[in-house]
């Protein structure tokens, strides 16, 4: 089953959203974090993906009281990424109620991490990011590039134990371009034992239309952000794209 996930990202306890990850290029808005989510929830929403931009900046988390606020005043499960680096930081996040880990410049300057990870916390609680800026992995919150192949890195992974991989365009991120779906779809192919999220570039129910139509079993979503936020499409609506295909 394909899911449409909305996104979460924290500044100093708020709301927002970036363009292209520039930090420069920032919308605040005015709902708390806990109120998005939960209007979110309130149309079925059953997961949520949260971002500490404060922590994948610094490489530390910042923004725990607000997460943990909304993992426990919600119904549904959360994800968090930004700033984790440690087993430390994993029991921590946990603690505070996350369902999920993501993990991305650790795993993409030290694989073999992974393989700690899962094997102390299991497969289910380890998501590996893939941020990428034409097809190469970018880390410390997307100000650093490497020259990593994703492709190549998401091999490596899987051979380390990661079954769930969240795949960001930065390109598109933000931007209402639509999904890169030709590199969502050889990601899938690539690692087809894994499960894949997309991220970036939704700007409309065709986009989630779009990703569907791929027609790659191991496409398990889209995370949504800007294009709710700033009223482009519903979550409803991006929904009935899945259950009319």
């Amino acid at each position: 089953m394909f899911h449409v996930i909305p996104a979460i990202d924290i500044i100093d306890g708020r709301c927002v959203r970036l363009e292209q990850g520039d930090y420069r290029r920032e919308t605040v808005y005015p709902d708390s974090p806990l109120e998005m989510a939960k209007v979110w929830t309130a149309h079925n929403a059953n997961l949520i993906h949260i971002v500490d931009l404060d922590g994948a900046r610094t490489g530390r988390i910042h923004n725990l009281e607000v997460v943990s606020e909304i993992c426990r005043g919600l119904s549904c499960p959360c994800e968090l990424g930004g700033g984790l680096r440690t087993r430390q930081d994993i029991e921590r996040v946990l603690n505070a109620g996350v369902s999920r880990v993501v993990f991305g410049t650790v795993l993409a300057e030290n694989p073999e991490l992974a393989g700690d990870f899962v094997n102390e916390f299991g497969a289910d609680k380890i998501v590996a990011g893939l941020d990428a800026r034409n097809g190469k992995v970018a880390t410390q919150g997307w100000q650093e590039n490497t020259a990593g192949d994703i492709f190549e890195l998401a091999n490596i992974l899987v051979d380390h134990g990661i079954t769930r991989f969240i795949y960001t365009d930065i390109a598109t991120d933000g931007m209402f371009t639509g999904p890169n779906l030709e590199t969502v779809g050889k990601l899938c192919d690539s690692v087809a034992s894994a499960m894949i999220i997309a991220s970036g570039g939704v700007g409309s129910g065709e986009d989630v239309r779009d990703l569907v139509k791929l027609r790659r079993p191991n496409l398990e979503g889209v995370i949504v952000g800007k294009a709710l936020y700033d009223g482009r499409v519903s979550y409803d609506e991006l929904s009935s794209f899945i259950r009319n295909d």
